[in-house]
Formats: C-alpha cells, sequence, structure tokens
C-alpha cells in the first residue's frame, strides 16, 4: 500500500536561488559567505588570544544575527584517482607507470583504512524584511488590478531593494573575518545550489565517479 509521502520541497523554507541568494518562502533573504579555516594550533600563545578577541570583537560589533555551519565530510579522492590512472594512460616509461600504479594502490589503501575528512564553513547571512499590513483593504485592490508584467516589475524592485541590504550586510562579515585573518568569498548560485544538494543528497555525490 503506497504512502502518502510529501515532497521533499515541502519540508524546506527555500522558494528559490536567484543571482546567489536564497530566497525563502516568507521572502526572507539569506547569503552563504564560504571563510577559511586558521589552525591556531601553529600560533604563539598571545597571538591566539589576539586572534579570539579580534573575533569576539567582530560578533560584538554586529547588529543582526548570523549562522556558523559546519559541514564535515568524507573527502572524496576518485578525482584525483581517475587522474592518475590517465596519466598512466599515455605515460611511456614503464618504470614510471609501474611507479604510479603502486602509489594509486598506496592511496586507495590508505583512504580506506584512514577516513580523511574536509571541513567547510559557511556564515548565513540573513535579511528581514518587515512590512506593514493594512486591513483597510484599498492597497489590496489597488494592487489588484495590476497586470502579471506591473506584478512581476515590482516584485523584482523589491528583490533588488532586499537584495542591496543583504549585500551590506555580507561587506560587514567579509571585513569583520578579514581583521581575524580569514579569507571569505560569498557563493554563487551554482555553488549555493550544490552545497544545499550536498546536504539533502549525501549519497547520491558518492556514486557520480567511477574508476575502472
Amino acid at each position: 500500500m503506497a504512502l502518502n509521502a510529501k515532497a521533499t520541497q515541502e519540508f524546506i523554507p527555500i522558494k528559490e536561488v536567484r543571482d546567489g541568494v536564497v530566497v525563502l518562502k516568507d521572502g526572507d533573504l539569506r547569503a552563504i559567505v564560504l571563510a577559511n579555516s586558521v589552525n591556531l594550533s601553529l600560533k604563539s600563545s598571545d597571538e591566539q588570544k589576539a586572534t579570539i578577541l579580534q573575533f569576539q570583537n567582530f560578533l560584538n560589533t554586529l547588529d543582526f544575527s548570523v549562522q556558523i555551519s559546519v559541514q564535515s565530510r568524507r573527502l572524496d579522492i576518485r578525482p584525483y584517482l581517475l587522474l592518475l590512472e590517465n596519466r598512466i594512460k599515455v605515460q611511456s616509461e614503464p618504470l614510471l607507470k609501474l611507479q604510479t600504479k603502486e602509489y594509486i594502490e598506496f592511496i586507495k589503501n590508505f583512504t580506506e583504512s584512514v577516513a580523511i575528512m574536509t571541513k567547510s564553513f559557511f556564515v548565513i547571512v540573513p535579511y528581514t524584511h518587515t512590512a506593514l499590513k493594512s486591513d483597510s483593504g484599498v492597497l489590496s485592490r489597488l494592487f489588484s488590478r495590476r497586470n502579471k508584467e506591473e506584478e512581476r516589475a515590482a516584485k523584482q524592485v523589491d528583490f533588488e531593494e532586499k537584495r542591496s541590504q543583504l549585500e551590506e550586510r555580507v561587506a560587514v562579515i567579509q571585513q569583520g573575518l578579514s581583521r581575524c585573518g580569514i579569507n571569505s568569498a560569498q557563493l554563487g548560485t551554482e555553488e549555493v545550489v550544490e552545497v544545499f544538494y550536498k546536504v539533502f543528497n549525501p549519497g547520491e555525490v558518492e556514486g557520480k565517479i567511477k574508476i575502472s
């Protein structure tokens, strides 16, 4: 007996991803900033304290909330192995071919016995637009007379205005991270889609590359 299972999209508050901006179903916007990591263990005690204090000051200066997400995933070594396999095919030196094959076997055995993880650090920057509601019904009657093109143009203007506010917040985040010695970059549309795809489809990513 088939179950009436709801589509995954019904449980995700995302309406669309436009120009690198996540548009939620309630009209709010989100931007995702990818940040690199800083190895504090390689710094001196004074440098560690200075970095932590700088990051604390950065957070205290924010007048809006942010979300920090850390994704830890097993490193997919297969593209690298595939590259080595292709090099063997064009390699004419028998000794180099043998050494490359042995190196491939070493990498395979090592990665099977040791879980090599990679971490990605994201800062989610929000923008929430609050609009006053009118109970008079005058505005609703006025907007109901708009044709589809006018409504589409109005929505685009509204999106651009909210995106401008969001980009100002992104600039604040990136400047604050830079002062902490952290490089960052805002994700584009394809990168944002890839992040969510990997979150909701972790198994499918594993089956994309096949090594003979």
